[in-house]
């Protein structure tokens, strides 16, 4: 794992970045998340929040949201480059932790748009603590619009298998403030 104890420059997050630029996911399981899949080995998480009723822009508002990275900052986490997410696209994470920050590197492995959907999925690269995928998508159901995050994840890091149980809790804590940047974006 990467640690700072200031904020990390720009620069500095580019600079993991582009020492993962071309290297290969660290797990096999690639769009299992798009397609509902649990593999074995790893932790399981889905959570959904309803953005309301689907009325005016919400949903291409709250999609358009998403792809543009704003549950990740909502979060407080950097995203860099700050491009939405396109498949292929590697970005690098800077994520505030109790004391310092831990930089991050994944790739979107998959984007989907139609007229009842809308998200992204990323999974992780070499410079990542966890190894797994993660999903981000906004639905449109029933007259509602929902935002779902699901992942798979298991500790790659040496520091966050030790910290389990607080890695968990930054986890947790995460995907909270996800779904509640974006219930504000789609309010």
């Amino acid at each position: 794992m990467l640690l700072s104890l200031t904020s990390p420059a720009d620069e500095a997050i580019l600079s993991v970045l582009e020492q993962d630029r071309g290297t290969s996911l660290t797990y096999t399981e690639v769009g299992a998340t798009f397609l509902g899949e649990r593999p074995a080995g790893y932790r399981h998480d889905r959570w959904e929040v309803d953005l309301g009723a689907d009325e005016g822009e919400r949903f291409a508002r709250a999609g358009e949201a998403v792809l543009g990275w704003e549950a990740q900052r909502g979060a407080g986490i950097r995203v860099l480059p700050a491009r939405p997410a396109t498949s292929g696209l590697d970005v690098g994470l800077a994520l505030r932790l109790p004391i310092g920050f831990a930089l991050a590197t994944a790739r979107v492995v998959q984007v989907e748009r139609s007229d009842a959907f809308i998200g992204f999925a990323y999974g992780t690269l070499p410079s990542h603590p966890e190894q797994g995928e993660e999903l981000f998508a906004v639905r449109r159901a029933e007259g509602r619009v929902t935002f779902e995050v699901a992942a798979f994840s298991r500790p790659r890091d040496p520091l966050a298998r030790l910290g389990g149980p607080v890695t968990r809790w930054l986890q947790l804590r995460t995907n909270k403030t996800y779904l509640e940047a974006l219930r504000r974006i789609a309010a």
